[in-house]
């Protein structure tokens, strides 16, 4: 006696699957670190230390505490900062 196995797979269902997957994954990823120091500011932001210090950093409203030695930024906190920031500077 033979039995024979078949399986059937809906290609769009399980793309929509996949794609709701990676979405989460990726939202994971994002919220994974709390703070970011100043090198990782520089390199999420692709503007160097310097440019950072001049433009925003000493601000008095921007979101970052010391830690010893260490500058850390709450990573929402900074977004939401840098956002805002970004939008208030002058359009060429």
């Amino acid at each position: 006696m033979s039995e024979i196995l078949s399986i059937s797979l809906n290609k769009k269902a399980i793309q929509e699957i996949l794609q709701i997957e990676i979405q989460k994954r990726l939202a994971e990823l994002k919220t994974d670190v709390v703070f970011w120091d100043l090198k990782e500011l520089s390199r999420r932001t692709n503007m160097s230390i310097p440019f950072i210090k001049e433009q925003f950093f000493f601000n008095h409203d921007f979101p970052k505490y010391k830690v010893g030695a260490k500058w850390l930024m709450p990573v929402k906190e900074t977004e939401k900062y840098l956002l805002n920031w970004l939008k208030q500077q002058p359009r060429s």
